[in-house]
């Protein structure tokens, strides 16, 4: 049984410094590594709470001088990040911490991007091979997660939507993923309940659905299913009733599911990211919502992958047919919604809603292929 209350320190590939207190580590970092002058990336919300102003604090007590950028949208857009660009070069910045949830690890990681490449930013959209322009180097990239779900703290790629259409893009290259991490769960204690359970819901997606994806990848297949069981030993107490012990599972469950869906995700996704681009909706809500309708649909022919599933779930062996509705029973233990009605969906919504999801970058890695008739009926179905 690993202690909690402990500080350990992993490479996956990127240095994570994780412990309840790990925070303390920040400002001997910096200034080990000679960097004074950090630009804080986070949203809003997250700059206001005590325990960014006490970062903010420990840091300007150690000499450091920092400066904060916390203008980006809730689906994080293009402007966003050159506003955010803007202002690092014009507060003659030297580095950039990335402090919250994915939309603030999206920004400042796209920030980071671009100080240094000024190409139109989506020139660098890799699903259009945008990534061989990233020739330049970028500032020193450290990434601190408040809530446990997208783990992007640990990844490489940011996603970022055009202003007007809304239509998502990923920037993704190996020199943007953090030089380190400080996962510190203490950070996560005072998450409403509600957000709790969604980025919790998020992080279970993403160890599900890399767990399904297509290809050959057995350590992500063993780092999804321990992530799995994880979250399922921790997702109710941490919402409910949350202590150091569940919040550090569901913490590095997170980081699990990011690193493991380097593999690849699925329909989830692509019937979530829609949500968000056209309605607004949380990304962690769409995917809770959308998570049994997709795994229903991949079900068939997948049995043995489901039966894994099940006993990471705590449902028993063999147990692969009761994934589909015990995630029903916890959406609903969470206080989550199980139909696209309760947050907003209306049937003229389908049509659009299903353009986006066949456009959508990750049902490629399903283990099934997915058209837009398939959309529409799970869209359906979920309504």
């Amino acid at each position: 049984m690993n202690d909690f209350t402990k500080i350990y320190g992993f490479n996956f590939p990127t240095p994570i410094r994780f412990g309840a207190g790990v925070m303390k580590e920040l400002a001997p970092y910096l200034k080990a590594n000679n960097l004074s002058s950090p630009l804080l990336v986070t949203d809003a919300t997250v700059a206001s709470l005590p325990f960014f102003k006490e970062i903010v604090s420990d840091l300007d007590k150690a000499g450091i001088q920092v400066e904060v950028f916390h203008e980006m949208h809730k689906n994080p857009v293009k402007s966003d990040v050159i506003k955010g660009g803007d202002f690092y070069r014009s507060t003659k910045r030297d580095s950039i911490i990335g402090i919250g949830g994915g939309v603030a690890m999206d920004v400042a990681r796209a920030i980071t991007l671009r100080v240094n490449h000024t190409r139109d930013l989506f020139d660098y959209d890799d699903l259009i091979g945008g990534d061989k322009y990233v020739t330049e180097p970028v500032p020193h990239f450290i990434t601190i997660p408040t809530t446990s779900g997208t783990g992007s703290e640990v990844g490489r790629s940011a996603i970022i939507s055009e202003d007007e259409s809304k239509k998502k893009r990923i920037l993704f290259h190996p020199k943007l993923m953090a030089k380190i991490v400080f996962a510190d769960p203490l950070l996560t204690m005072d998450l409403p309940s509600f957000v709790t359970a969604a980025t919790g819901m998020d992080a279970l997606t993403h160890n599900m659905e890399a767990y399904l994806a297509k290809g050959f990848h057995p350590m992500c297949d063993g780092i999804a299913l321990e992530g799995i069981a994880l979250i399922a030993d921790s997702i109710e107490k941490a919402t409910h009733n949350p202590d150091v012990e569940s919040r550090s599972k569901m913490l590095l469950a997170s980081l699990m599911g990011a690193v493991a869906f380097q593999k690849g995700l699925g329909i989830v996704h692509s019937l979530a990211h829609p949500l968000s681009s056209l309605l607004d909706t949380h990304h962690g809500l769409a995917n809770a919502v959308n998570l049994p309708y997709g795994m229903q649909f991949n079900y068939e022919g997948f049995e043995d992958r489901f039966d894994k599933m099940g006993t990471a779930l705590g449902l028993g062996f063999n147990a692969g047919a009761k994934v589909v509705d015990h995630i029903f029973d916890l959406n609903k233990a969470l206080g989550m919604p199980t139909t696209l009605s309760e947050i907003g969906v209306e049937k003229q919504h389908i049509e659009p809603l299903s353009v986006l999801a066949e456009a959508d970058f990750c049902h490629p890695s399903n283990p099934k292929p997915v058209t837009k008739a398939d959309f529409e009926n799970i869209y359906t179905k979920a309504l």
